[in-house]
């Protein structure tokens, strides 16, 4: 599911499903790939004004040596309203 996040294009919508509650939908904002040995933590991880989702999953080109892929890509959506 996740191997294709690069894919998706601003305005494209999430939809997370919940058991307690109707479900909740975001619309991406913007998508964005950085190398792992300069992923942006405080820009995925810290405060915002509201209700966002941050969709993370490796991307780049996969290093064989390492066993993984060189960079991360990093999907930001912004809740819509109910």
């Amino acid at each position: 599911m996740f191997y294709r996040l690069a894919d998706m294009a601003v305005g494209d919508e999430v939809i997370v499903s919940r058991q307690d509650a109707d479900p909740a939908r975001f619309a991406v904002t913007r998508v964005e790939q950085y190398p792992k040995d300069a992923f942006p933590t405080a820009a995925v991880y810290g405060p915002v004004p509201g209700p966002e989702l941050r969709l993370i999953t490796c991307g780049g080109t996969f290093d064989r040596r390492a066993g993984s892929y060189r960079d991360n890509v990093v999907v930001y959506a912004t809740a819509l309203p109910p």
